[in-house]
């Protein structure tokens, strides 16, 4: 599945890969998430997630967020986020937010103008506690990769989100919006899925 809908948003599935292998990740258990097939047997190309929205136009909202890290496809990204803006839509990416580690340099830079908002999964509020959680592929380097592609996305204008889950207790969500405000960015506390 490339492009599916959950509420009044539409999703756009780009890539597998992802350089996290988070503990609580939903892919843990199931190739499907709210009833799709989200387990790609290859990436689609800019040409064919293009023909896929097309059934989905009469909607505000696209978010480039699936079963893997959208960030391996920045340029996949760049292209269709331009092409929805052109029809007035509004373009969110949900990331890990390991850029630079991922993609290289200036991807912030290549997403104004094609993307809205940057929502950012902070999940932890420091390095150590992030690898044991998510075992970036990076080690703890992902940590501060995605607090510097957060500072650069603001940078670049982007609306910033940086999304924790509500059971890591009030002591470290306290920390997050700490974070949060030094890069610039808001802070959603959000709930565990299950």
């Amino acid at each position: 599945m490339i492009v599916y809908k959950i509420g009044e948003k539409i999703y756009i599935n780009l890539t597998n890969k992802c350089s996290n292998a988070c503990t609580f990740c939903v892919r843990n258990n199931s190739s499907f998430y709210s009833g799709y097939g989200l387990w790609l047997e290859k990436e689609p190309t800019v040409e064919e997630v293009k023909e896929a929205l097309k059934d989905y136009l009469s909607y505000e909202e696209f978010v480039f967020c699936g079963y893997g890290e959208p960030l391996y496809r920045a340029d996949a990204i760049r292209e269709i986020g331009l092409y929805l803006k052109s029809c007035g839509k509004k373009v969110r990416v949900n990331t890990n937010g390991q850029a630079d580690l991922i993609a290289g340099k200036g991807v912030a830079e290549k997403f104004a103008g094609a993307v809205d908002t940057v929502s950012i999964s902070l999940n932890e509020t420091n390095a150590a506690d992030y690898q044991k959680l998510c075992r970036c592929r990076f080690g703890e380097e992902g940590f501060y990769s995605m607090l510097r592609f957060a500072k650069e996305c603001k940078e670049a204008g982007l609306r910033v989100i940086l999304s924790i889950v509500d059971v890591i207790g009030e002591e470290k969500i306290a920390l997050a919006e700490k974070i949060a405000e030094r890069v610039g960015a808001e802070l959603r506390v959000r709930a565990l899925i299950k």
